[in-house]
């Protein structure tokens, strides 16, 4: 009976640090993915070692106790070039980074995968396109701030269903339609919508389309 306890036991260490190195290596892909599309000329990534068992001894890295990764920290390391949709991978992620650098290109939809997601700040960079409606599923984001980039379009009204949303900034942009008023949006002040030309609002339910003056 001892002796089938102990192979029992084995089996299921054998087993977590199996899945521990699977977990680790897929987490340090995706974000070797993303260093891979970065320019970095104070190699402040120079750590990032695809080869090690999993990315917590990186850099700018921080892990929970099961060795998943649960914040990025890059902000205001004068990066450039652009983010990865493999970022959505990183399924434990609760605070991403990357403001104030020099980021471009889109915001990958898959950002609305990260289903633990507390802080979402990307301000102050060179991003444009339109912000993902995906966002929306992230049901436990308090904080959203993507002001003073170049995004476009309206504001998805799928932002509207994330009752844990406490803070919203996306002044500095050229966002088009109106200005959300329910859910978290009641509390969010209209300076944090500021100095986007074509956007109106506050929304007045019914009387205007929030995608007004997007054509």
């Amino acid at each position: 009976m001892a002796e089938q306890e102990w192979l029992w036991t084995s089996l299921t260490v054998a087993l977590t640090f199996i899945l521990t190195v699977v977990n680790g290596n897929s987490e340090g892909d995706a974000l070797f993915k993303l260093r891979k599309s970065l320019s970095d000329p104070d190699n402040v990534l120079q750590s990032w070692d695809p080869t090690l068992v999993n990315p917590c001894t990186w850099f700018h890295i921080t892990c929970n106790q099961d060795n998943r990764v649960t914040r990025l920290d890059l902000g205001n390391s004068n990066l450039s070039g652009h983010l990865v949709p493999e970022l959505g991978k990183l399924e434990h992620l609760q605070y991403l980074e990357l403001y104030k650098n020099n980021i471009q290109g889109a915001i990958p939809s898959e950002l609305g995968s990260l289903k633990s997601l507390i802080s979402l700040d990307l301000y102050n960079n060179n991003i444009s396109g339109t912000i993902p409606p995906s966002l929306g599923r992230l049901k436990s984001l308090v904080f959203l701030r993507l002001n003073d980039n170049r995004l476009t379009g309206s504001i998805p009204r799928e932002l509207s269903n994330v009752s844990s949303l406490k803070v919203v900034d996306v002044s500095n942009n050229d966002l088009c339609g109106t200005i959300p008023t329910s859910g978290p949006f009641e509390h969010i002040p209209l300076n944090n919508f500021e100095n986007n030309p074509r956007l109106e609002g506050p929304e007045l339910l019914g009387l205007a389309s929030y995608d007004t003056n997007c054509s």
